[in-house]
């Protein structure tokens, strides 16, 4: 079988990434000649998470990864992926920011679309926050970038 499209797919606890797997769920696509990767990114704590306790820490991975084989299993069962057609990354060793490690990601595999979502913000929040989707277009020039904007 060759596959013709890979795709990388970052995913956390959010709205957007919930509308991401539904855009993937209702997207045409021919799930035989599609590999997908779903990623999540953990960044550096914040004094905040760090003052959760090692407890809450230690149980971050679990969490995402369980998070992880949802979204896959949902393509399995409503889409008609095969399991072996969609991968699931933790990258537990933090990066400054989830951005960079997505860039890093990309860069080290072979992908043809980074899928990602986007959450409505004011001007004043995406200049103090950023937007990874934002900056995922800006710094992947050789990629196409897929941004599936949730409300």
């Amino acid at each position: 079988m060759t596959v013709a499209n890979t795709m990388l797919v970052p995913l956390n606890d959010s709205i957007t990434s919930r509308a991401v797997i539904a855009f993937l769920i209702n997207f045409s696509i021919n799930p035989e000649n599609c590999h997908i990767t779903f990623i999540h990114v953990f960044r550096q704590p914040t004094s905040g998470e760090e003052l959760m306790g090692k407890k809450f820490m230690n149980e971050q991975p679990l969490k995402f990864q369980a998070l992880l084989e949802n979204a896959k299993q949902r393509l399995v069962a409503e889409k008609g992926f095969s399991p072996d057609q969609i991968d699931t990354v933790l990258l537990t060793d933090p990066y400054p920011s989830v951005t960079e490690g997505i860039i890093d990601f990309f860069q080290k595999g072979n992908y043809d679309l980074v899928v990602t979502g986007r959450k409505k913000m004011s001007k004043s929040e995406e200049f103090i926050m950023g937007d990874i989707s934002v900056k995922l277009v800006r710094s992947l020039n050789k990629a196409s970038v897929l941004v599936v904007k949730a409300d």
